[in-house]
């Protein structure tokens, strides 16, 4: 394989290799952030820092909701370069802040600007990669380089956060952040974007707010990556809010234990990462993703069945073999919706369609993370492993019914609102075929 074919082959692309090293160097800062978040908390609620934190939880998601169409309708408004630079220069000023908080409200009112200043940096980031690789072979191969970032944060950072720890204070790890957006920020700034393509068409307020959201609900495709991101926020809860939970009190494991349980999920979701550009050569996005959910929904069940009957020690590796499967399954399940999203929009309607994505998959998670720690704590883990097993496949069924089999890109349709001499209808008679996306001319899916 030369190192065109290789996964790291889009590197040589000097643009997306700046914008990739700056995607790492912030999700680094993001993580050590997140440490020191959890021990300020405890400085100032003590046994109430997990409640402190929940809250915390609930408005970063809150933000992703409602802030992230906003960011959307108006990003292509403004210099690609200039409003990631300025969001990063934003997130900068929040965390050098949060060392000096002494009340827990000032917490959630900087986590809101932060996470408000992330909502509207990540769309905004994510659309800009297809116009950096036009090529959907080079996309894809980005796709899975951003799905192994995010895992490579979720197993790096504590393990540096702790390290750090070691010779500094908490407060410190504040300052580690600080640097990571400062990084990012250099790293934008010294390349060349695309420039946005603002639409020509004069909108309302109204319009520009709810487009990407329109596009993303009248899209058969997209509403079923709409149903397989709730499957996807299922696995991806019961991982994140009970896996410390099961191995520290149930298993009666220590710390490392929880860390190993992360890094089996982990270690799944790096694996299919590495994979899927060549699996995605092969066989369609739909077919992919859907053996994904199945296969999430399948492990979720099998774990919720055999829980309460095995020992300790069979719970324990049950666990380990469980989430390296769910880690597998969650990366193809996520990691191609950026084609999908790519392949449904105008590229002026990307950025709001990239923040509609963003926007509606945390609603799923909204849903399933108050809702698996709830259970967990009140049911106990089998309880809340067949919940999720139900949210998975209410995901997959909702799925498999809203995306075709048979997903043509390319659909014939005719325009009745249209005179017959509009430029949009070329030679044809009323009735022609192209790649189908709603935009201005096309507000319904033809049936």
């Amino acid at each position: 394989m030369n190192a065109g074919d290789s996964l790291f082959g889009v590197l040589s692309d000097r643009t997306y290799r700046h914008l990739f090293m700056a995607q790492i160097v912030a999700l680094v800062g993001t993580g050590l952030a997140t440490v020191a978040l959890g021990l300020l908390a405890y400085d100032l609620a003590g046994k109430d820092a997990g409640a402190v934190l929940g809250t915390a939880l609930a408005i970063k998601m809150i933000a992703y909701v409602v802030i992230a169409p906003i960011a959307g309708a108006y990003a292509n408004r403004l210099p690609r370069r200039t409003l990631l630079v300025a969001l990063d220069l934003a997130r900068l000023s929040v965390v050098v802040v949060l060392p000096f908080v002494s009340q827990i409200w000032q917490i959630y009112v900087l986590i809101f600007v932060l996470q408000s200043c992330s909502a509207a940096f990540t769309p905004t980031f994510q659309a800009t990669i297809p116009d950096v690789l036009p090529a959907e072979r080079d996309y894809t191969k980005a796709l899975s380089l951003s799905r192994l970032a995010y895992d490579l944060e979720t197993l790096l950072s504590p393990a540096l956060a702790a390290l750090l720890l070691l010779v500094v204070s908490y407060q410190a790890l504040f300052i580690g952040t600080a640097f990571g957006f400062l990084g990012s920020a250099l790293l934008v700034v010294s390349v060349v974007l695309p420039r946005a393509v603002v639409p020509t068409t004069q909108t309302t307020i109204r319009e520009k707010l709810t487009r990407g959201v329109r596009i993303y609900l009248l899209t058969p495709r997209l509403r079923g990556l709409l149903a397989l991101n709730l499957a996807a926020a299922a696995g991806s809860a019961m991982v994140i809010v009970n896996t410390a939970v099961i191995v520290r009190s149930e298993l009666g494991y220590s710390d490392r234990a929880v860390a190993l349980a992360l890094a089996a999920f982990g270690a799944g979701s790096m694996t299919m990462a590495f994979c899927l550009p060549r699996i995605l050569r092969s066989w369609s996005d739909r077919i992919v993703m859907m053996t994904g959910g199945f296969a999430l929904t399948f492990v979720l069940a099998l774990q919720g069945a055999l829980w309460l009957s095995l020992p300790v020690s069979t719970q324990w590796s049950l666990l380990l073999v469980a989430w390296l499967g769910l880690g597998a399954a969650y990366a193809a399940l996520v990691t191609p919706g950026g084609r999908l999203l790519r392949r449904s929009s105008q590229e002026e309607d990307r950025p709001a369609l990239f923040a509609a994505q963003f926007s509606l998959s945390h609603a799923c998670w909204l849903i399933a993370y108050p809702l698996v720690g709830w259970l967990g704590a009140r049911a106990g883990t089998a309880s809340a492993l067949l919940a999720m097993t139900g949210l998975a496949a209410i995901g997959v069924f909702a799925a498999a019914i809203a995306w075709p089999r048979h997903d043509k890109e390319i659909l014939s349709h005719h325009h009745d609102d249209l005179p017959l001499d509009h430029p949009h209808l070329r030679d044809s008679a009323g009735v022609h075929a192209h790649a189908y996306v709603i935009d201005d001319l096309h507000v319904r899916w033809p049936a």
